[in-house]
């Protein structure tokens, strides 16, 4: 049996679940303006599609063990961060930029505020679990009987 990372127990199942439904309203959301109004704010809706494609990336790095998805995980949780702080700021100065908002308009303030949470306890659960997720490539796997 192979030496698997602990990214995907506890607190980082509640993660990935979280990543999960934030990578489905997006993928939906963006689906559903770009085929409906995409000439009304085709910067905003190309960002919500971003934004889909971020949490489906960050949710398949958690779920997978090793250091590369855990490296995986950073940089597209930091991305996120970045994402959410950028745009939520330019979407409180710059009301033309944003005609209609995206997932991460106001901080993402019409998800509850989860897309500024996440990326802050994305990031926590990678820093907690940073030696279980780095050693898990290096660590032999153990062969029990009969395989």
């Amino acid at each position: 049996m192979a030496t698997r990372s602990s990214l995907a127990t506890g607190i980082g199942r509640v993660l990935i679940a979280v990543y999960g439904i934030l990578a489905l309203a997006a993928t939906g959301r963006s689906v559903v303006q770009i085929i409906e109004k995409f000439d009304f704010a085709p910067f905003a809706y190309t960002l919500s599609a971003i934004a889909a494609v971020v949490y489906i990336v960050a949710m398949i790095a958690l779920i997978v063990p090793g250091r590369f998805w855990y490296r995986v995980a950073c940089v597209t949780i930091v991305f996120e961060m970045t994402g959410v702080l950028v745009i939520g700021t330019l979407s409180l100065f710059d009301r033309a930029l944003f005609p209609d908002d995206t997932i991460w308009s106001y901080y993402g303030m019409g998800y509850a505020f989860a897309p500024l949470v996440l990326p802050v306890a994305g990031l926590w659960w990678l820093r907690k679990h940073h030696r279980t997720a780095v050693t898990a490539d290096t660590t032999p796997s153990t062969v029990t009987a009969g395989e």
